[in-house]
């Protein structure tokens, strides 16, 4: 029988993951190391190695908690506002703290674990199967041809901002999201993504 008090464990697992997003932030992933996140929580190193035995898992769960953080999947009755919604969220998201410090981690040389490089599979997976009901309704109400691909479309309207993002490393703004929600509907109203 434990003898822990009632909430202690949820309130470390935050504070030791609040903490490490906060290292992240500071030094990156080749920077963060065990000691230093414990600290910054407040705990000892032992009650950081009871939960995670490496810096690899923590890291990892650190981001997947962020990752599927659930943005609001709008359902305006019109697919450009939908589709314009959904790219202010993921600029809004990834220009945050967090999603800044995620981001930077996801593509750091933490990638090269397979913990950390599953949870990047999962942002780029994840996301668009969850907001795909924004197509699935818009082809419903005859907007875009029956057959279109749903996480096709989102996924071209988040391709615009991960490429800013990442390979020519320029800041998004809500100009990025603009050009992105018109660059997937363009397509998706050209039946472009059609099956």
């Amino acid at each position: 029988m434990s003898t822990q008090p009632p909430g202690r464990g949820p309130k470390v697992r935050a504070a030791v993951l609040a903490a490490t997003l906060a290292e992240l932030g500071d030094g990156g992933y080749a920077a963060l190391t065990i000691e230093n996140v414990a600290r910054r929580a407040g705990v000892h190193k032992t009650t950081v190695y009871r939960r995670w035995p490496d810096r690899e898992r923590l890291v990892a769960d650190v981001l997947g908690e962020h990752i599927t953080t659930d943005f609001p999947i709008p359902d305006t009755g019109r697919l450009a506002d939908d589709l314009l919604a959904l790219a202010q969220a993921f600029v809004a998201w990834v220009t945050s703290p967090p999603g800044r410090m995620i981001f930077t981690a996801i593509y750091s040389d933490a990638a090269r674990f397979a913990e950390i490089d599953a949870v990047r599979r999962d942002l780029f997976e994840y996301g668009p199967r969850r907001a795909q009901q924004v197509v699935v309704r818009a082809v419903e109400r005859g907007e875009l041809p029956a057959g279109t691909d749903p996480v096709a479309v989102i996924r071209t309207l988040i391709a615009p901002i991960y490429f800013q993002l990442t390979v020519v490393s320029e800041p998004v703004d809500e100009r990025t999201a603009e050009q992105a929600a018109g660059i997937a509907l363009a397509a998706a109203r050209a039946g472009v993504f059609q099956l």
